[in-house]
């Protein structure tokens, strides 16, 4: 699947099989949309395990618990979107994303 000119190469229903597909990967994603509030690991639990294996994965929250905002930046979440949020602004941010992953590759 496409969106605003980006594969969508996965899908998690929880924040352990979002882990679990994380891990499947040969080649890592360099965007992941993460929201907080999952069966069985939520979205914070779920980015440490992914950051801990992948620390250049950029990870936007795109959730409507602004309660951890200030949790997923300190994780090391790359962006924090309030649902409800536009499509042009969402894909915006994944460019931002893969904007900021590509310069960190040439530091």
């Amino acid at each position: 699947m496409i969106l605003g000119g980006f594969e969508i190469i996965g899908k998690a229903y929880n924040g352990e099989e979002a882990v679990s597909i994380f891990k499947s990967f040969s080649v890592k994603p360099k965007v992941i949309l993460m929201d907080h509030r999952m069966p069985l690991k939520n979205g914070i639990e779920a980015s440490k395990e992914i950051l801990r294996i992948e620390r250049t994965t950029k990870i936007i929250f795109t959730t409507a618990d602004g309660s951890i905002k200030e949790e997923a930046f300190a994780i090391g979440a790359f962006s924090f979107l309030d649902k409800l949020f536009s499509i042009e602004y969402l894909i915006d941010e994944i460019t931002r994303a893969f904007e900021s992953y590509n310069s960190s590759l040439s530091d």
